[in-house]
């Protein structure tokens, strides 16, 4: 079984937790999402998937947590679109940015390299691929703000590690959606996931 993120939960902690105490004026995080073309998978309209990923994060936590479009230099979280990498959905990676901690989130868009299941209906199923790569996404850019896997099924930030049917996953998803304008509104967030981006980015708090 191939796991959503290949991160330990040790490691999936980011400068997110280090918010200010409430009362505090809220600050927008500095994000930055690549262009992917040329990679093998990569569709243009896949930063709009990414963008929806993190807008679902915002409308989860409120007023807490704000994002501004920056130079690939100045931002502290950053998205890229990743060549093929052993079948690895999708990985974060701490990095520094002019001191501050920040995180790399590096996201597989050719999801005809994650296992005959997902390439075949993928293959005859665009909107089970898109959520494929949003739940990525969200999963992924979820460890940059902050938050660690969860043993819950029903959780964005689930863990393969814990086991669980891959197809019924994303299936779950998929089954929500008639078009893929509905991604932008159907968040894929859990109860779970919702309070403990709230717990993390408090309506108030200031992001360093």
């Amino acid at each position: 079984m191939r796991t959503v993120c290949i991160i330990a939960i040790g490691a999936c902690l980011c400068w997110a937790l280090a918010a200010a105490p409430r009362g505090a004026q809220t600050s927008s995080i500095p994000i930055f999402i690549g262009n992917g073309s040329g990679m093998r998978g990569f569709r243009p309209a896949d930063t709009q998937l990414a963008s929806w990923a993190l807008d679902a994060w915002r409308r989860a936590a409120g007023a807490g947590l704000r994002f501004e479009p920056a130079a690939e230099a100045d931002a502290l979280i950053r998205l890229y679109w990743t060549e093929p990498n052993s079948g690895r959905y999708g990985e974060m990676q701490p990095l520094m940015v002019g001191g501050r901690p920040g995180a790399a989130v590096f996201i597989q868009a050719d999801v005809s390299l994650l296992g005959d299941d997902i390439a075949t209906r993928a293959a005859r199923d665009d909107l089970f691929r898109d959520s494929v790569v949003y739940l990525t996404c969200l999963h992924e850019l979820g460890h940059a703000l902050g938050l660690a896997h969860t043993a819950d099924f029903r959780d964005i930030m689930y863990f393969f590690g814990f086991g669980g049917d891959i197809l019924d996953y994303f299936g779950r998803y998929r089954s929500q959606l008639h078009a893929r304008a509905d991604i932008a509104g159907v968040s894929g967030l859990s109860d779970a996931d919702t309070r403990r981006i709230i717990a993390l980015h408090p309506a108030g708090s200031q992001t360093k």
